[in-house]
């Protein structure tokens, strides 16, 4: 469909190679460690141990503007079937 996937993550760089290595992640991943796209945007967020961390949420962009927000819960749950 010509869709482009990309993770944004609130945690370090160093914390999100630890991860996808072991997890097979097939689609590049961006810190906002400093939480700029949540001041920004308004995205959801969330406390535990210390951390904020984004909500896991799917934001649809086409030509450079975004076009859909939803929300994916359970966390498990595929993003296609928002």
């Amino acid at each position: 469909m010509g869709a482009a996937v990309i993770g944004i993550s609130a945690q370090y760089r160093s914390e999100q190679a630890e991860f996808a290595a072991p997890e097979h992640i097939q689609f590049p991943l961006l810190s906002d460690s400093d939480l700029r796209l949540a001041q920004t945007l308004g995205l959801p967020t969330f406390e535990v141990d210390s951390m904020t961390l984004y909500k896991r949420l799917t934001l649809v962009a086409e030509s450079g503007q975004i076009v859909k927000v939803y929300p994916v819960f359970p966390p498990d749950r595929n993003a296609a079937e928002g």
